[in-house]
């Protein structure tokens, strides 16, 4: 092979090589700021797995919301009609955040409490993210109770 063949073929090589790299970089970036949506009864069976962060989505269960005296640390829990998980939050909460009100929380678990780094509330009376819709409706489907349309669609 002649010297200039060689040449450009070890570019080509090295070229490949980089970009190789640069798509494994970004691929591991993005997975690590996805956030996968669990409901309830999914992160207390074990679906949630060893997520280090995901979202938490369901409802804002009747009467579990206080707020700790003195600060901005909020608890509540969140139902899916299956299973229910207690929730803390630090921060000001969306002005729509309400019992019996959907929403989606992003953050970890720490023990058996879920520890919400943002909490998103529903936008109007009709709307649940379809995510969140889908997965409860399932959860309805397996109780045997009517659901309602609740995906906003």
């Amino acid at each position: 092979m002649n010297p200039v063949r060689k040449r450009r073929l070890l570019l080509v090589l090295v070229l490949l090589a980089a970009a190789a790299a640069a798509t494994t970089l970004v691929a591991m970036a993005l997975q690590r700021n996805v956030a996968y949506l669990y409901t309830p009864s999914e992160v207390l069976h074990g679906e949630a797995g060893g997520h280090a962060r995901f979202r938490l989505g369901g409802m804002v269960q009747a009467g579990s919301f206080r707020r700790a005296q003195g600060s901005m640390e909020a608890h509540f829990a969140v139902d899916d009609g299956d299973a229910t998980l207690p929730v803390v939050y630090t921060g000001i909460l969306p002005d729509l955040f309400r019992e019996k009100q959907a929403v989606i929380a992003t953050g970890h678990m720490q023990g058996n409490t879920f520890v919400a780094d943002e909490v998103l509330a529903k936008h109007d009376e009709t709307y649940m993210p379809k995510e969140v819709a889908d997965k409860m409706g399932a959860a309805h489907m397996k109780h045997g109770v009517p659901a309602a349309d609740v995906s906003g669609e």
